[in-house]
């Protein structure tokens, strides 16, 4: 045996006190070893969500088809279409199904009995994949006895099928065969996707993005890359005012403001109270409000002046950052002294254009950029909310908890956005508080900031850190966000289409090119043969012949529009991505009409499989970086166990 040194001895001794005795340590090799050999985990990759709660709760039912595609593997022709659906829909909503169900089935006792028996094979399915041990772990409480009994082969068992027809029979006999249906139902669904990665942008637009957090909060295994829309709501929740009036400006625009009010119990009147005194007989025409089919049309007229008054000081706060970080280099986005009232124009970048409003009851211009008093008053209210919102401030400590501003997983590379480059394909340099910063070191000197924006409590270093969490929704060169600017000004008051004219950054027109793509996934430290970029933000607009599959593969964009906002660009409901023990394939997604439809139709959302990569053998857990990690583990382990052997170190308690 080779010699130890001093600190693995420490080690070593400190793995003793686990695995006290050679069988401990041999039984734990076997058991890992034995790990390395079952077939890789399905991974799950959603982005871009934007607040579309019941589309997301779909898709992360089904699987993104994974559920489906289980149920064909299972039965084949055994089972006709009508019934593989009805299964399918009852594994994604069982308690849903069950009360339609015990409505119109005349045989309930044949229903449960046939049910059931389909629900054990799928559960035996799916848990195949695990060891005993995982799939455990995975039971409900109330039934855990009971499956691990009608899952597991029992060779003792001479006439099997009496013996799990008894377990069934006495189920539904005692009337525990609804809460049992539910209780597989939803262990399926659980071991169907192994890991959820979540590719930015959980927020904005969409009515849940609260209720999409409390899902993500309870899911058993989750990462998430943070999308622009992320880092501007956690910038709020820091306290950040210029990403406070960003948040709550979107929410009035698309008719959301009870998802702040209600959904995170943020107080708004003292913004609604200032704005009627504000506002009231103040032009707001510029500010209507985009408003899906169960919005409150009494509240318009309110909600159309809050919509302005939150922008005027989002524009004010912005000048403000941008005055206080002339690093930033935003200089051309300080508008409002660029305002002439009286010819009512604006001048931008030298030219200037007329403007659809100038009402503007707030603004000093010979100080453009200073609150008012009352101004002062209502975003003092609106900091306290933010920053004393339990539930913000819950799924904010997730996001930063789970989440980073990219990912490297079993070889793929995530993020949300872009690496910033110029037009010859080089890393562009960008200047944070006075160091330059490229490629991977960009994206790691911005994460850490915010993390400081959110959680340090030296002043000056918090500060920094918020105002950065601001750029990185914005900023011309923020990874995250990957244009040279946003036209928010210009979109209200312009009516000339050249002005709000967003330019990508040079990384969207060079991702084609198998030698920039090489050289991102070799800036990251990966391989640049065998990995993939997986990048979120951008809709891919089907309608005008875009596909989501970039570089011969090497690159996928996996936003397709699942926002209701996106749809009518793009012409599908988003993007997904599965990965699993085969390989890789995306699923483009149909336009989601309700959770109710879906139930009662029992209607799916995935519409076409598209296979990106089909693994040559069958990838196992020693694929992974889990099998990286577990292989360390087993190296461990037998220096443990050589030690006992050598006498250099003594088995306890034999």
């Amino acid at each position: 045996m080779k010699q130890i040194d001093t600190t693995e001895l420490v080690y070593l001794r400190s793995l003793s006190k686990q695995f006290p005795t050679i069988a401990s340590a041999a039984t734990e090799i076997i058991n890992q070893q034995a790990i390395l050999n079952l077939p890789k985990g399905t991974e799950h990759f959603l982005t871009d969500i934007h607040g579309e709660a019941e589309q997301f709760n779909h898709v992360l039912k089904n699987g993104s088809g994974s559920v489906r595609r289980k149920i064909d593997e299972e039965f084949g022709n055994t089972l006709s279409i009508k019934d593989k659906k009805s299964l399918a829909t009852l594994i994604y909503y069982p308690a849903e199904k069950l009360d339609i169900v015990l409505q119109e089935e005349e045989n309930i006792e044949d229903w449960y009995k046939i049910t059931l028996h389909r629900l054990v094979q799928m559960t035996k399915r799916v848990a195949s994949k695990y060891t005993r041990s995982k799939v455990r772990k995975s039971l409900p409480v109330d039934f855990a006895y009971i499956i691990e009994e009608m899952i597991t082969e029992k060779e003792e068992v001479q006439d099997k099928e009496a013996y799990y027809n008894e377990i069934i029979n006495t189920i539904i006999r005692i009337d525990r065969a609804p809460d049992f249906i539910k209780a597989l139902s939803n262990l399926i669904q659980r071991l169907v996707v192994d890991h959820l990665h979540i590719v930015g942008d959980i927020y904005d637009r969409g009515k849940g993005p609260h209720e999409i957090m409390d899902t993500l909060s309870n899911y058993h295994s989750v990462d998430i890359q943070w999308g622009n829309h992320d880092v501007v709501w956690m910038g709020a929740a820091s306290g950040q005012a210029a990403c406070i009036c960003n948040c709550i400006r979107i929410a009035a625009r698309y008719g959301n403001l009870d998802t702040i009010e209600e959904g995170y119990g943020i107080n708004l009147i003292p913004l609604a109270t200032f704005a009627l005194e504000t506002y009231r007989n103040v032009n707001c025409d510029a500010f209507n409000i985009r408003y899906s089919r169960d919005y409150n049309m009494k509240d318009l007229d309110l909600d159309m002046m809050m919509h302005k008054a939150i922008s005027i000081l989002q524009f004010k706060l912005e000048g403000q950052v941008i005055k206080r970080c002339p690093e930033f280099g935003m200089e051309n986005r300080l508008l409002l002294d660029k305002i002439n009232p009286e010819k009512k124009t604006v001048t931008i970048d030298g030219v200037e254009y007329p403007m659809n409003d100038c009402d503007f009851p707030t603004i000093d211009y010979k100080d453009p950029y200073k609150l008012t008093a009352e101004e002062e008053i209502v975003v003092e209210r609106l900091q306290h909310a933010f920053r004393h919102s339990d539930k913000l401030q819950k799924h904010v400590r997730f996001l930063f908890s789970k989440g980073g501003l990219y990912k490297i997983h079993n070889s793929n590379l995530l993020f949300h956005g872009c690496v910033p480059m110029d037009e010859n394909g080089n890393f562009k340099k960008v200047m944070v508080f006075g160091n330059e910063y490229q490629g991977k070191e960009l994206y790691d000197v911005l994460e850490n900031y915010a993390r400081k924006g959110y959680y340090s409590k030296n002043k000056q270093e918090k500060q920094k850190g918020q105002d950065i969490m601001w750029y990185i929704w914005t900023g011309p060169n923020s990874p995250v966000y990957g244009k040279d600017k946003m036209t928010t000004f210009e979109n209200y008051f312009l009516e000339d289409a050249e002005p709000k004219k967003e330019t990508k950054n040079a990384y969207y027109r060079l991702y084609n090119k198998v030698e920039i793509v090489n050289k991102i996934l070799k800036e990251f430290g990966l391989n640049e043969e065998t990995s993939h970029i997986i990048n979120g933000h951008v809709p891919v607009e089907l309608k005008k012949g875009e596909r989501p599959i970039k570089c011969g593969g090497k690159l996928l964009v996996i936003d397709g529009g699942f926002s209701k906002a996106y749809q009518s660009k793009t012409g599908i409901a988003g993007y997904t991505l599965v990965a699993n023990s085969h390989g890789m394939y995306l699923v483009a997604h149909e336009p989601f009409e309700s959770k109710e439809a879906a139930i009662r139709n029992e209607s799916d959302i995935f519409s076409d499989f598209i296979n990106v990569e089909i693994a040559m053998k069958r990838l196992n857990v020693a694929d992974t970086d889990q099998g990286v990690e577990i292989k360390e583990s087993i190296r461990q382990l037998e220096s443990l166990l050589r030690a006992y052997e050598e006498g250099i170190l003594v088995e306890k308690g034999v």
